[in-house]
């Protein structure tokens, strides 16, 4: 505080500081083995060690860490431990948190290029690079008709992938022909395809969550899939997206199958548009 009005920290303040917070963070990697993985404290734990309203003053960085040590951090699930193994593959790197801090200093708004070439453009060259990893077709780069963008969430990749199929069906098709757009998953489908169904205007009654068994591993079977749109079409419905799975963490040959599995529908009636997430923190 000065003279009543809070004073940012100078170039020689934030050095001194980031140097405390990586120490903070380089301990608790080295020490994490020794946390209990679930977090042990009751709901509503916190509200009792913190006060009811903001404080009136600042407090030093390292009062601060030391709250974090003693308060937070017992209330937390332990997601990057090594003995972690609850939902899905969620490790980051400890060169991302470099990358993190770099990002955070920038701090770049990136929605057009005049904002921020840079930013646009590295995210077009690394995603081209991540297409000629995959070995996708040359449709998929930047240089041609393809190009991807980077979203916050998978479930977030799964509303603008859905609503951009949408758009392009009814552009064709007409957009009162909303009513008639069907969407395909498994039973086994994340709840974020449903989520994303709501918000794109898909009326429940058309949405398809095909039925799966241990038989086949919980994977959509081709038979189902395409009787499932035959049917659809049959009635006077539209199919045109399929959500072959939401989220893909285990081996490379998930992609190969499910793709196969949308090729044979698609040839045998009609175009389906093909929503394949790929989480790629957890395939690198």
């Amino acid at each position: 505080m000065d003279g009543g009005g809070l004073k940012p920290m100078d170039a020689e303040q934030l050095r001194e500081n980031a140097h405390k917070m990586v120490d903070f963070i380089a301990d608790y990697y080295k020490n994490i083995e020794n946390f209990p993985v679930l977090s042990q404290v009751q709901p509503g734990y916190l509200s009792k060690l913190l006060p009811d309203s903001a404080p009136n003053q600042p407090e030093s960085l390292q009062d601060v860490l030391s709250d974090v040590q003693s308060k937070i951090l017992p209330g937390v699930t332990h997601w990057q431990s090594p003995d972690y193994f609850a939902y899905f593959p969620s490790n980051s790197s400890i060169a991302g948190f470099l990358g993190e801090m770099l990002s955070a200093g920038f701090n770049m708004v990136g929605f057009s290029w005049i904002t921020s070439p840079a930013a646009t453009e590295l995210e077009m060259i690394v995603l081209d690079w991540l297409a000629k990893l995959l070995k996708l077709p040359d449709d998929f780069l930047s240089t041609g008709q393809g190009g991807g963008v980077i979203q916050g969430t998978a479930s977030e990749a799964v509303l603008v992938v859905l609503l951009a199929a949408r758009d392009k069906v009814l552009r064709r098709v007409g957009k009162d022909a909303i009513g008639k757009l069907v969407v395909y998953g498994s039973d086994q489908t994340h709840s974020a395809l449903q989520k994303a169904c709501q918000i794109g205007g898909i009326h429940p009654e058309n949405c398809r969550f095909l039925k799966t068994d241990a038989s086949s591993e919980y994977a959509l079977s081709p038979e189902s899939l395409n009787e499932a749109i035959s049917h659809d079409i049959a009635i006077g419905l539209i199919p045109f997206f399929l959500s072959a799975t939401d989220f893909i963490y285990f081996a490379w040959f998930g992609i190969i199958l499910y793709v196969r599995i949308a090729g044979k529908a698609k040839g045998s009636t009609g175009q389906v548009y093909l929503n394949c997430i790929l989480a790629l923190p957890y395939l690198m």
